[in-house]
């Protein structure tokens, strides 16, 4: 396989557009990618040309950009390089970069996130859950994704018994 693969650095251009193709869904965004260069002698940064690049995300991952992502947001982008040329309505030949994307995420350089994940279906637990092992062939695999609380990604409600349990922690360990 020869296909061009690609990290991009950059902002997104504008709200990203999410569409159904057939039964699957899309989202297209522009990115906005400005090499910045210091100067030694001056010890001045200068901005040079800002490349632009529209980048695709299929499935899963075009739905999450879809509802994660807004223009200006600083995102790393990682997937599938294509060049394309068209002639545009002024009969000029105009060449455009496009990516394919496997992998989008905000740039944790130039700010903070956090991820809600996304629900899981019991199809895709099902699907996912390890088999019983040697040790427990008779195990149920399902079992410890049934019992509430097992997911160590599954956000938990906060009860005023949580804050007291965890001040009656402090006192003790201080003691």
């Amino acid at each position: 396989m020869n296909d061009s693969i690609i990290t991009l650095r950059g902002y997104v251009g504008a709200d990203p557009v999410v569409r159904s193709v057939g039964e699957v869904s899309v989202a297209n965004f522009r990115l906005a990618c400005t090499p910045r260069k210091l100067n030694r002698t001056t010890g001045e940064w200068s901005d040079g040309v800002t490349q632009w690049f529209t980048v695709s995300a299929w499935r899963q991952l075009g739905e999450n950009v879809g509802r994660s992502l807004r223009k200006g947001d600083p995102v790393v982008v990682h997937g599938r390089l294509t060049a394309r040329s068209y002639v545009n309505k002024d009969g000029l030949e105009v060449n455009t970069f496009e990516v394919e994307a496997n992998v989008v995420g905000h740039d944790l350089n130039r700010g903070m996130t956090s991820l809600s994940r996304n629900p899981r279906t019991l199809a895709a637990v099902a699907a996912a859950a390890p088999g019983p092992r040697d040790d427990e062939p008779d195990r149920d695999p399902m079992a410890d994704w049934r019992v509430p609380g097992s997911d160590p990604w599954e956000q938990q409600p906060v009860t005023p018994d949580d804050g007291e349990a965890a001040a009656e922690t402090e006192t003790s360990v201080a003691a």
